[in-house]
């Protein structure tokens, strides 16, 4: 699964050059080449997660990990900077996107090697190795969505990915999203980026107010 998902978002940013990465993207305040760097920051702590064994049990599985992952305006001011002013340093994006490629391929690899089964450390919480793969997975499969936001030609997601995505939304919900959605649609609306209708309000009923079930 993440072989897919990471592949499908590399033969993206394999095609792209440096005016596509000024494009805007779905999330708020970055550009192509910010979105970039902030998934070269996931894979690296990946990297790292995959090499840190755990002595503790889980405590987080690959649904309730994005209970932490709620709307927080001044948190996500202050992400959108920092990850901005870290990616304006690679003044050549061929740099930024070599090095992109480098650290998602060693992370498959890294996750192909991983003992599934071993609880592994990442930012305050324990997971299995297999659910931080499902987790980095789904976090791969909405941020190639946003990637792809003014990119209309490029690569869609892989569908394992936008299945994981939905997996991890229905756990989130508590039940299977009673609209017929489809697997990009709903992962744009159920993490808010995109509005709901009256209509899909009114199929939700109270659950519509938990939206987005995770940012």
């Amino acid at each position: 699964m993440l072989r897919e998902t990471y592949g499908a978002l590399t033969a993206v940013v394999e095609s792209l050059g440096d005016e596509e990465s000024w494009l805007p993207t779905a999330c708020t305040g970055w550009a192509v080449r910010d979105l970039l760097f902030h998934h070269l920051t996931d894979a690296q702590r990946a990297l790292v997660a995959l090499h840190t064994p755990a002595s503790a049990p889980p405590d987080r599985d690959a649904v309730t990990y994005w209970q932490d992952w709620t709307p927080d305006p001044a948190g996500a001011a202050n992400g959108r900077r920092r990850v901005r002013v870290n990616a304006s340093m690679f003044l050549d994006f061929d740099q930024l996107r070599g090095l992109y490629l480098e650290t998602t391929a060693a992370t498959v690899t890294a996750a192909a090697a991983a003992d599934l089964a071993r609880p592994v450390a990442t930012q305050g919480h324990v997971l299995t190795a297999g659910d931080l793969i499902t987790t980095l997975s789904v976090e791969a499969a909405v941020h190639h969505l946003d990637l792809v936001r003014d990119l209309p030609d490029a690569p869609r997601p892989s569908p394992a990915g936008l299945a994981a995505v939905r997996e991890t939304l229905d756990g989130l919900l508590g039940r299977p999203v009673p609209v017929d959605w489809s697997d990009e649609h709903y992962a744009r609306a159920a993490t808010g980026r995109a509005s709901l209708t009256s209509e899909e309000r009114r199929a939700l009923g109270a659950d519509a107010g938990r939206l987005p079930l995770f940012c």
